[in-house]
């Protein structure tokens, strides 16, 4: 009955650390001439992680024009496949555990519980397979692309040996680590499910 418990737990924890993930970094760019430098820039950019859709302005060291920048990549079909087929999990954990608990008669009463509960644990233990290979390599991408280092790069000031660009704070990752981590318990989870919904009828 554990299993049952923590399957939805673990899909709670997946789409919600990873759904609700919103995360920044801080970089510095200190021009020769002070009043052009801008030691404080801000990147900010959250689920479902179209970074190339986060813009930002940084200073070129020349004069008061400005440099119009973007993060690289897009995680954004991993991450929404990686949540919905978490959410959907949840839900269909959730129904289970409720028949399990209280509709344990009716559901050994014949072979078509257990069948169906079989197909459909297979299906999402597949899609948890799918989801975790996706975002796991989406995460890794995010991690890149937001590294302070590989956005310091896109600067044209920082390509000036007279300018000194800094990383102020990196994001923190942690949660989407979670994520991942989660989705595999959760994965983990379903199989015994679907070894239960074997022996108890097929």
């Amino acid at each position: 009955m554990c299993m049952v418990i923590f399957a939805p737990l673990f899909a709670i924890f997946a789409f919600a650390t990873c759904g609700g993930y919103s995360g920044g970094l801080r970089l510095s760019v200190d021009c020769v001439n002070k009043t052009e430098s801008n030691l404080s820039i801000d990147i900010v950019f959250a689920y479902p992680f179209r970074l190339h859709q986060v813009t930002f302005e940084v200073p070129t060291c020349e004069g008061k024009e400005r440099q119009k920048l973007a993060l690289i990549g897009d995680s954004s079909s991993s991450a929404e496949f990686f949540v919905t087929v978490a959410v959907f999990a949840f839900l269909y954990s959730l129904a289970a555990t409720v028949v399990y608990i209280f509709f344990q008669n009716k559901y050994r009463e014949n072979n078509r519980g257990p069948l169906i509960d079989f197909i459909v644990t297979v299906v999402f233990s597949f899609l948890w397979l799918v989801g975790s290979s996706a975002w796991a390599k989406g995460l890794s991408d995010v991690k890149v692309a937001t590294d302070p280092k590989e956005v310091l790069l896109l600067m044209s000031a920082c390509k000036q040996p007279s300018n000194k660009c800094m990383a102020i704070h990196s994001p923190v990752m942690s949660s989407l680590n979670t994520s991942v981590l989660s989705e595999i318990q959760s994965a983990k989870a379903l199989k015994k499910r679907e070894r239960v919904a074997t022996l108890t009828g097929l």
